[in-house]
This record gives C-alpha cells, sequence and structure tokens, in this order.
C-alpha cells in the first residue's frame, strides 16, 4: 500500500493505544548524531526522501509533531538508554530516522540503536514502512491514517 504526502505535512498511523506520526527528512546532506550508551556517537547521514518516524503511547499528536521538529528542524541528537535504565518505563515518545521502519511492540523503548526498529502499540506492530520519492510503503493494508499540516 502506497500513501504520498508532502513535506510539509505529516502522515499519522493511528492504533488502538497508540499513534505514529511520520515526516520527510525534506533537506539534502542533513546527519542524525546517535548517542548510544557505550559513551559514544555515531553520525547517520540521511537523504531527503528518509523518513522521521515518532510513536507515541497517549495519541497525542502536539508531542509528535514536536518530537519530529525537534529532529527535523533543531537537528536534536537522539540519546540511545541501557535495557534496564529507569527512564525506558516513562518514556511516551520514541522515534527512528532513516529509510525503512518496522513498528514493534515487543522491544525496550528508547534502547535501539538501529534507527530501522520503532517501539509502537499492538495494534501497529508488524507494520514496515519504506519510504518513496513522494511518500511512504507499508507492507500491508492500512487504513486508520490522516494526514495533516506539520507546521502551521
Amino acid at each position: 500500500m502506497i500513501i504520498e504526502f508532502n513535506n510539509d505535512e505529516i502522515l499519522f498511523l493511528e492504533g488502538e493505544t497508540g499513534m505514529v506520526g511520520i515526516i520527510k527528512v525534506a533537506y539534502e546532506n542533513k546527519m542524525l548524531f546517535i548517542a548510544t550508551q557505550d559513551n559514544e556517537e555515531i553520525v547517520q547521514f540521511l537523504e531527503k526522501d528518509d523518513l522521521i518516524a515518532v510513536s507515541n503511547f497517549k495519541k497525542d499528536k502536539r508531542a509528535i509533531r514536536s518530537q519530529a521538529y525537534l529532529t527535523r528542524v533543531e537537528n536534536s541528537p537522539l540519546v540511545i538508554l541501557n535495557k534496564n535504565h529507569p527512564s525506558t518505563k516513562r518514556l511516551e515518545t520514541v522515534l527512528s530516522v532513516g529509510a525503512r521502519v518496522c513498528l514493534n511492540c515487543n522491544i525496550t523503548p528508547g534502547t535501539h540503536p538501529e534507527q530501522d526498529v520503532l517501539c509502537s502499540c499492538d495494534s501497529l506492530s508488524g507494520l514496515e514502512i519504506d519510504k518513496t520519492e513522494t511518500g511512504i510503503k507499508l507492507n500491508k493494508e492500512f487504513d486508520n491514517y490522516t494526514i495533516e499540516k506539520f507546521l502551521d
């Protein structure tokens, strides 16, 4: 299934107990800095049509938009936590950036430096999202989505 949207729009995929918002990187030569639990920094080079996918467990569109904005516009680095870090239990919004994102409800939020996996609610788990030049491609049919302006 293909869903098209513009760089000034955000796509929301809504599940029963959570939501994922997706925007395009929209800039050439963008870099994402990822701080790991090993006190290292990974630099991920991004393409204009790569995805910024933000998962939220309260269906809070404002939180999703805010995190996407911080990543795309403000170049906020990602911080990866250890699996036993106490903050993982309090994370309500997590994100993944890249060409492909696989939603999974069986991982600990905020602990994966690999940017092709993202923690999600049960009903979105198993969705695979691949970038296209003009939007995304999903691995299966999904009809509970909306497209809105990203920034007002």
